[in-house]
């Protein structure tokens, strides 16, 4: 699968509960954020476009998350800024051990801006 293909998917999820989910820590609240595979010096946050996908993560080193549910409204107005600023890009769908698709986070956010309703 493309990296456009699982981008059309992820965004088909998430369109109609304009809702993105990430791992939290129970404890500290921090979010997953990892090295990517594809860029050096580069960290991505894995997101997912539904709460099974990233309940089945919690195993393991992320075994203490808990999956975390964000709007797409308070991404595009809370979230973006910040993760611009720390050069972090996106991970689609994440799955352990295949292919992660990783995209920079100003195309990510401008196509979830058209699915976005306000």
């Amino acid at each position: 699968m493309s990296t456009e293909t699982t981008l059309k998917s992820f965004l088909n999820q998430v369109k109609d509960t304009q809702t993105l989910w990430a791992l939290q820590d129970k404890n500290s609240e921090d979010w997953v954020v990892l090295d990517s595979v594809n860029f050096e010096n580069t960290e991505v946050m894995p997101l997912w476009s539904t709460e099974a996908l990233a309940i089945s993560h919690c195993v393991e080193e992320w075994a203490d998350y808990k999956p975390a549910a964000i709007k797409i409204a308070d991404w595009m107005e809370f979230w973006v800024e910040d993760l611009l600023e720390d050069g972090v890009i996106i991970g689609l769908d994440w799955q352990e051990n295949e292919a992660c698709f990783e995209l920079e986070l100003a195309e990510f956010t401008q196509a979830l801006a058209e699915v976005e309703t306000l």
